[in-house]
């Protein structure tokens, strides 16, 4: 894995706001950061990727910028470069995507598809505070997703804040009042469990501040609502519910359409 970041530019508000991001992440995590111009035709990507650079460089001290402009497909040369990044920062949706929509297609597809941490970012940081939130459910997705939040955390000198979340299965109606009891007895086993699997990580990261939440709600709800006050909101590309076939799960899907703060969706590496 390098140790560079790569953002990728096409002269668009978001992507502005992810060079921003990108930077800003380098710096603190002693990063190189790598800026891509992709496009499927002649055309001349040297003012964007010229202007991404100037911006880059009047953020950072010591961050070596590069540039390049690559032909083909955006999403798919844009998956290669995950392979050998540390982390791949996109804007929300580029120039060529529908207004109405908070995050474009190249987005989607490149977070379902790439080999590590995507960052989405819809615009510049306005106000920081000093919290990273992760979704964690223990799958071997939501791990990925964890270490890389533990990084961020540490790097920002934030608070790590972890969510697990889940929904009564629909069987279980209020009115089934002869089950109440073993209702509430399961629901209480689900949280015992959750605050469980945070242990190993506050026993591993003593100087990092740790709080864990448990709720009810659906966890798109749950994560978007935590994202209200966070930098950062991090979760596997899919967890325990999701079909393996599932290259980005429902609850990622979410969150990455509706999170006010950028959002960082995670897959193991091979």
């Amino acid at each position: 894995m390098a140790d560079r970041i790569v953002v990728g530019v096409d002269g668009s508000a978001p992507a502005a706001a992810a060079v921003e991001w990108a930077a800003a992440d380098a710096q603190r995590r002693g990063l190189d950061l790598r800026i891509v111009h992709v496009c499927g035709h002649e055309t001349d990507a040297g003012e964007t990727l010229e202007i991404a650079a100037d911006r880059a460089l009047a953020l950072t001290r010591d961050v070596e910028v590069t540039t390049e402009s690559l032909p083909g497909h955006a999403a798919d040369r844009l998956i290669g470069e995950s392979v050998t990044a540390d982390s791949l920062v996109l804007g929300s949706r580029g120039l060529g995507g529908f207004t109405r929509l908070l995050v474009g297609s190249v987005s989607v597809a490149v977070a379902g598809h790439a080999a590590g941490p995507v960052v989405v970012v819809r615009a510049p940081r306005v106000v920081e505070h000093g919290r990273v939130v992760v979704g964690y459910d223990g799958s071997e997705h939501s791990r990925a997703a964890m270490e890389y939040a533990v990084q961020q955390a540490r790097a920002r000198q934030a608070q790590l804040h972890v969510v697990t979340s889940w929904q009564m299965p629909p069987f279980f109606s209020s009115h089934a009042v002869a089950y109440t009891g073993l209702i509430e007895e399961a629901m209480e086993d689900e949280v015992r469990m959750a605050r469980e699997r945070v242990t190993p990580w506050r026993l591993a990261n003593p100087g990092l501040v740790i709080t864990d939440e448990q709720s009810r709600i659906h966890p798109i709800s749950a994560l978007v609502e935590a994202a209200e006050s966070a930098d950062l909101v991090v979760v596997g590309s899919r967890g325990r519910g999701g079909f393996a076939s599932a290259l980005l799960g429902s609850v990622s899907h979410g969150v990455l359409h509706h999170a006010p703060c950028p959002v960082a969706v995670v897959r193991p590496r091979p």
